[in-house]
């Protein structure tokens, strides 16, 4: 079943139907016609699609923070990266939140990447927890060190693992880099 909240073409998909029903009565019963029969389906349409902006679904949320994440990188913007990762953080290579960001400003202190695009994006969420396998083509500055050492766009593929916050919000709690150009890599291969 598709959730409303996500996706407004199952109410739409209603208001047509409702739309057709309203013409099958009017035309069956000519007499009882009314203005308002009309009305109905366009108010279906409406809310349709006023319940899918109004209310923000966790994958939705979840998408966000990913984007956002996405974009951080492009822009070499720390601030909007750290925004984004819980006060928790750890991974394989770096043990807090702080040991993240200060790799995140010495690699992103010197022009690195000129466009970061998100190729696919999986999501599985199983309660106050979800896992995300991001994969994403990282276009690298032509005088920047990658560029120089190893060329200039790279297919890249880590598991992000996020959690919910009690205010509804979600933040990055762990990122495992899982492949660079389809080779299997990890933190410390990369550092």
């Amino acid at each position: 079943m598709f959730d409303i909240f996500e996706q407004p073409w199952t109410l739409v998909g209603l208001a047509v139907l409702v739309l057709f029903g309203m013409f099958t009565f009017r035309s069956i019963f000519p007499e009882k016609r009314h203005l308002w029969q009309l009305l109905l389906p366009a108010v279906l349409a409406v809310a349709a699609f006023g319940l899918d902006s109004l209310v923000q679904t966790d994958l939705e949320k979840i998408n966000a923070v990913i984007n956002a994440g996405i974009k951080a990188v492009e822009r070499e913007d720390c601030q909007a990266i750290e925004a984004i990762i819980a006060d928790d953080y750890w991974d394989s290579y770096h043990k807090t939140k702080e040991g993240l960001m200060v790799h995140c400003r010495r690699e992103l202190s010197k022009p690195l990447v000129v466009k970061n695009k998100k190729t696919g994006l999986l999501i599985g969420i199983s309660g106050p927890n979800a896992t995300a396998t991001l994969f994403t083509l990282t276009t690298f500055e032509k005088d920047s060190y990658v560029s120089e050492s190893y060329k200039s766009f790279l297919l890249i593929k880590v598991e992000l693992h996020l959690k919910k916050l009690p205010d509804e919000r979600w933040l990055i709690h762990q990122v495992k880099v899982l492949e660079i150009d389809r080779q299997p890599v990890n933190w410390s291969d990369i550092r």
